[in-house]
């Protein structure tokens, strides 16, 4: 994409469009929109310091003349267990070779073999359809978007800004409310500076942050779905946290996720005895959707009372594991793994969040001219439990979407009106910031304990209980003391954590990722567990 030469906002803080987040689907939208608009890009640390930038396993799309996307498609359906959306399935598997060939486009590297590409296999899919680069994807799709973004002039990076809270307005025209920016805390001024924009667009990513154990960045802390229910928007599904089975065991590994794409190559799981046991849960053994694999570890971790379980490659040639499993093989050989040589220990993780703010095919959330994409939405496309690999795939097709219809929109809305300043007359520092930390451990583990990959409604209550008394404590802290971002994320986490366990408390059944021993049977009519807040702002119905 050819640079474009910058139009000088009026004001350094207004621009057509407010883009809050710097993953794949934030940096997507970016580019596609860049050639006539003026994009802010706004980054909680570094653009590469998200989600996006750790993902291992690659991007499932149709591109072999054996595969179809009917068979994509009906295996999304099968791993959603009865709650994907048909309509988004399909635009989203439909739209997956052009993905790809933008990604190719922009100059993104993927793994090639003799005849093309290699496209390799993963848990839940009948055919191999998961293209990759060797086993850090996420990593070369992240780095080469950055390289464009920062080519081209009309995107204005904010790096180290962290969004606080969305700027609501009544439209006078239209009769209903609007977006018109977002309030944003400067980690380098410490100061709570305003942005506004004709459309805002939340690219956050997830909330699994609010589990003591994650495969996500400290990032993950569900910002935009809390940004998006505090200005009125929907929330569906928020009780189906996938856990990925296998995150390294080890006490000095943080959030060091082994790809599921072992798996998809041979990789076995055991117990410590060496004993394989998936085959006891599902006759597909190791390639078994997500959700059956980390139940079954966590079972039998708590059968035999193990800190974890093995995942192990070794019979494989070495210099096929090396090659193929670079990433995992140089993570695992710093702690003292060869895994040419013996197995991995893991335990599962909170990997992905799949419900979210509820969106149309377009991003187009509840309120006016707030869009959001990527994880920080509840689609349609991965109902009960998200297929491997597809979660890319969104962030790149519903980013693109996202931008066709901002372009032929933008030019028809008028600019916001100038909202006030951020007022922190009244707050002052804090010499408390122990309860921050304080909080932030309590509810963390609490999540994992009650609200985790097995759940009781007695456990549920509990969690509840809990996070209500933690809400109180962190809304008196906020109203007195000055923000920061530690704050800010602890403020989000617990209001999302709130709203997963509301929604698991609504579920009373077993399907996908939420699994009650109260509740373990099936019902007949699968439905979303949808919330809405009380000052509701939607006009569009979208569920």
């Amino acid at each position: 994409m050819k640079s474009m030469k910058a139009q000088v906002p009026p004001n350094p803080k207004d621009f057509d469009v407010l883009v809050i987040g710097s993953g794949a689907a934030g940096l997507t939208l970016a580019l596609h929109l860049a050639r006539r608009h003026s994009v802010a890009l706004l980054s909680k640390q570094r653009l590469q310091d998200g989600s996006t930038w750790f993902a291992q396993g690659g991007i499932a799309a149709v591109l072999d003349e054996m595969d179809s996307a009917d068979s994509h498609i009906a295996d999304t359906l099968d791993a959603g267990a009865g709650l994907c959306h048909p309509d988004a399935v399909r635009f989203t598997v439909e739209n997956s070779a052009a993905a790809i060939r933008w990604l190719i486009e922009q100059g993104v590297d993927f793994t090639r073999e003799e005849s093309g590409y290699h496209l390799t296999k993963e848990g839940g899919h009948s055919h191999r359809r998961i293209i990759h680069s060797a086993d850090a994807t996420g990593r070369a799709v992240h780095s080469t978007l950055i390289e464009r973004v920062r080519e081209v002039k009309n995107i204005h990076c904010f790096e180290h800004h962290v969004a606080l809270d969305l700027i609501r307005q009544p439209d006078p025209v239209k009769g209903r409310f609007r977006c018109a920016g977002a309030y944003v805390y400067n980690k380098a001024t410490e100061d709570v500076e305003l942005f506004q924009a004709k459309a805002v667009v939340l690219a956050t990513g997830g909330a699994s942050k609010a589990y003591l154990y994650t495969s996500n960045p400290d990032g993950a802390s569900g910002d935009g779905i809390a940004m998006a229910w505090r200005a009125g928007c929907r929330v569906a599904n928020m009780e189906f946290n996938q856990f990925h089975p296998t995150c390294l065991y080890h006490p000095k590994a943080k959030a060091s996720l082994v790809t599921e794409a072992l798996r998809g190559e041979g990789a076995q799981l055991k117990l410590p005895n060496g004993n394989r046991f998936m085959h006891r849960f599902d006759k597909r053994g190791e390639l078994a959707p997500r959700d059956i694999v980390a139940r079954a570890i966590d079972h039998e971790m708590k059968r035999i009372g193990a800190d974890c379980v093995y995942l192990d490659i070794s019979h494989k040639d070495p210099q096929f594991v090396r090659e193929h499993f670079p990433t995992v093989y140089k993570n695992c050989l710093q702690y003292g793994i060869d895994i040419t040589k013996e197995p991995i220990p893991v335990v599962p993780a909170a990997h992905y969040t799949c419900g979210g703010v509820i969106v149309d095919q377009f991003g187009r959330t509840d309120l006016d001219q707030l869009y959001a994409i990527g994880e920080t939405t509840f689609t349609g496309l991965h109902g009960a439990n998200r297929l491997a690999s597809n979660s890319l795939l969104e962030c790149l097709v519903y980013g693109r979407s996202a931008a066709l219809h901002l372009e032929e929109t933008l030019d028809s809305v008028q600019p916001p009106r100038r909202a006030p300043a951020w007022d922190a007359s009244r707050v002052t520092d804090s010499d408390e910031d122990v309860v921050i930390s304080h909080n932030w451990e309590e509810l963390r583990r609490f999540m994992w304990d009650y609200v985790g990959i097995v759940r009781t409604r007695k456990r549920l209550l509990r969690a509840q209980h809990r996070v209500k008394l933690l809400q109180q404590e962190i809304r008196e802290f906020y109203a007195n003391y000055k923000v920061n971002s530690d704050l800010i994320e602890l403020r989000n986490l617990a209001l999302v954590s709130d709203l997963i366990i509301r929604s698991a408390l609504d579920r009373r059944e077993s399907r996908g990722l939420h699994y009650s021993l109260d509740y373990p049977d099936l019902r007949e009519l699968a439905m979303d567990t949808i919330l809405v807040p009380e000052n509701f702002a939607g006009q569009r119905q979208f569920v």
